[in-house]
Order: C-alpha cells, then sequence, then structure tokens
C-alpha cells in the first residue's frame, strides 16, 4: 500500500516544478532564480512549497541565512539534472528526425585539448553546418561522470577512464616538451639532463595531473630538486613566463607548436624523460549516440588516420 502512494506521488510530479527547483538549487537563492526564470519570488517559492508537499519531504534548508539543500533536496537535484539532460537529448533527436544533417553536439575537454579539437570542429562545421557544437572546458579528471550522468556526449582526454560504461579511443599522441625563452642559457642546446635543471625555476599549472606525477617521479628518482616556485591557471600564461624567461617548463607540445614553429620558444629534449601524452576520444558504452556524434567520431577517426 505504502508503495502505491509512493509510485502515485511521483506519477502526478510536476515537471515543471522540478525545472524550477533545479534553477534554485543551482543559484542557491530564490531571487536569482525568479530573475532567471522571469517569475517573481513568491511565484517561485510557492512552487517549491506545493513540490515538497507533493514529496512529502523539505527540499531546502531555510533556517539559515544561505540555502541548503536536504538530503532529500540533494536527491532530487541530481533527479532533475538527470531530467534536464533528458530533455535536451530528446529535443535534440526530434531535430534530428526533421533534419538529418542537424542537432546539437556537446563535447567535454580541458583546455589543452580543446586545443586539438579545434581543427577537426572546423571540418566538421563545414560538413554539417546547422549542427550547434558546444566545448564545454571542464577538469580532465570530471570528464568521465559527466559523460556516464549524461552531461556529455563526448569527452577528450588523455588518460584511459577507469569505468567500464565508457569507451575510449586513442585520437593523438602527443608529448610532453621541456621549453625555454630563446634567451635560456640552454636555449641553442639539443639536449639536458635532469641533473642540470636542479637550479631552474618551474612554471608549473596549479591542477594535477598524471603526466606531472612522472615528471616529480622521475626528479626524485634522480634525487634532483624540482623548483615549482611559481604556479599558473592556464597553459597560456605559462607560455608566455616561459617567453619572458620567468621560468622554464614542461607542456604539451600541441600546445607550443606554434610558438616554436615562430621561434618564440625553444625545445629542449631532456634526456631522461621521453612522455607521450596519448589523447583519447571518450564516449557512453550502453547510451545511443546522436547522428551528430557519430558523425563526429567518425570524422575524427578518418582525420586521425584510425579505424572509425
Amino acid at each position: 500500500m505504502q508503495f502505491m502512494k509512493e509510485k502515485n506521488k511521483i506519477s502526478h510530479m510536476d515537471i515543471h516544478a522540478i525545472q524550477v527547483f533545479d534553477v534554485v538549487a543551482t543559484e542557491r537563492s530564490f531571487s536569482r532564480a525568479a530573475e532567471k526564470l522571469f517569475r517573481t519570488q513568491p511565484a517561485v517559492s510557492m512552487v517549491i512549497q506545493r513540490l515538497e508537499g507533493e514529496l512529502g519531504e523539505k527540499l531546502i534548508d531555510r533556517s539559515g541565512r544561505e540555502l541548503v539543500l536536504t538530503d532529500a533536496g540533494q536527491l532530487v537535484l541530481d533527479y532533475a539534472r538527470r531530467f534536464s539532460n533528458l530533455q535536451r537529448e530528446l529535443e535534440n533527436a526530434l531535430a534530428e528526425l526533421r533534419d538529418n544533417a542537424g542537432g546539437r553536439l556537446v563535447i567535454g575537454a580541458n583546455e589543452s585539448t580543446t586545443l586539438y579539437l579545434l581543427k577537426h570542429i572546423q571540418r566538421y562545421r563545414r560538413l554539417y553546418p546547422r549542427v550547434r557544437v558546444q566545448v564545454r572546458r571542464s577538469l580532465s579528471s570530471r570528464i568521465p561522470g559527466q559523460l556516464a550522468d549524461g552531461d556529455l556526449e563526448l569527452g577528450v582526454i588523455s588518460y584511459e577512464p577507469a569505468d567500464d560504461r565508457l569507451v575510449s579511443r586513442v585520437i593523438y599522441i602527443d608529448r610532453l616538451a621541456f621549453v625555454v625563452s630563446p634567451r635560456h642559457r640552454f636555449a641553442d642546446r639539443e639536449s639536458a639532463s635532469i641533473a642540470e635543471l636542479g637550479m631552474e625555476t618551474f612554471i608549473a599549472h596549479h591542477v594535477n595531473s598524471p603526466y606531472r606525477q612522472v615528471v616529480l617521479q622521475e626528479f626524485q628518482n634522480m634525487k634532483v630538486p624540482l623548483q615549482m616556485d611559481v604556479e599558473m591557471p592556464t597553459v597560456e600564461s605559462i607560455r608566455k613566463l616561459v617567453q619572458r624567461n620567468e621560468g622554464v617548463a614542461f607542456l604539451p607540445r600541441m600546445c607550443v607548436e606554434q610558438e616554436l614553429d615562430q621561434g618564440t620558444l625553444r625545445e629542449v629534449r631532456v634526456i631522461e624523460l621521453n612522455v607521450e601524452r596519448k589523447i583519447r576520444l571518450v564516449y557512453p558504452a550502453r547510451r545511443a549516440l546522436s547522428h551528430a556524434a557519430k558523425a563526429f567520431l567518425e570524422l575524427v577517426g578518418t582525420d586521425s588516420g584510425l579505424p572509425a
């Protein structure tokens, strides 16, 4: 009997109220949510109160100064976002039924792998001009979860995801490059040993990665200090500091190819370090891909020389 009551609650749940709750929870404010929804604050509050009544659960703790979700509220938010993703998938599928060359493609990538995508997106847009392409910048570590949850259709990362819900394909092999300014003492050298780098100031990226760990481990093995006195939030800021001879850096080579060609940076081979970066295209194993995503997979496979 209780099960039937709970089932009845869910079957009569107002999907619009769920969407309003998603906005309130995301904005962490009734007033900001009301502005975003073009509604009055009392109207938004009424929707949330009605939803709480239907579910028989308090979703928001209103006792403090800040809006805080209850455990039930966090659970409803997780499902609200799934509803939103399903709605977008439905809209995309209907658009594709009307126009096989249309639809929407959402790809997740971090700063460096976004650069790899540029040439593929340029070609893809020429072939499928009516597909709306959105590349969302995300931490590489979060992309597998976003794919599994349906927030993304495709992702580009530089490691093998440990998730059997996902499929990954190597689409490009990059490597770490040790780069210096043209004014640096190593600028005219082809190679250097780790033992010679103990006095250098390294400009590091503040986001941890498997490749950073490889470099750290190799310096530790050689008992050479790695002076990471400066950490920057973007690859672009690291490039500029190295160009100004404020330090040296290990960066993905595909992020500095233009600077190396122009001579504004120099690459020096570190004898003990030859670190490959395998760029992988990742997508859900069990969820059907849209026509737009399948077309992108085929295009990247053709461009990379790998089987589609």
